[in-house]
């Protein structure tokens, strides 16, 4: 699969557990939405990254992405330590100056 080097970096920073590299990928004032939370600002989203990866130690394996005119889907199956793992979950994105600016998490 070919995806974007944003959208690979994203995916090793996730699978290290690196929350400064995963939060790196982002805008200053970007907006993350994921179980029921918004999470806005790059200091933000690294603490939450943080605490997701001490909670679940989730990992990413790619399954598809595609390019929409108002933004993009990755689509992931993530394994950790969460009631029901692996799931397969949709990273709604969208990307504004080689950074994301907004990510929502749906199943």
């Amino acid at each position: 699969m070919n995806l974007p080097k944003l959208i690979t970096d994203l995916v090793e920073a996730q699978n290290s557990h690196d929350a400064a590299a995963y939060s790196s990928r982002f805008s200053e004032n970007a907006e993350v939405f994921d179980e029921g939370k918004n999470h806005i600002g790059r200091t933000a989203i690294q603490k939450w990254i943080e605490n997701s990866n001490q909670q679940y130690q989730a990992t990413l394996k790619p399954i598809s992405y595609k390019e929409a005119e108002k933004g993009s889907v990755f689509t992931a199956e993530i394994s950790g330590t969460f009631p029901g793992s692996p799931v397969i979950l949709n990273f709604n994105l969208v990307l504004q100056q080689g950074l994301i600016q907004s990510l929502k998490i749906t199943g």
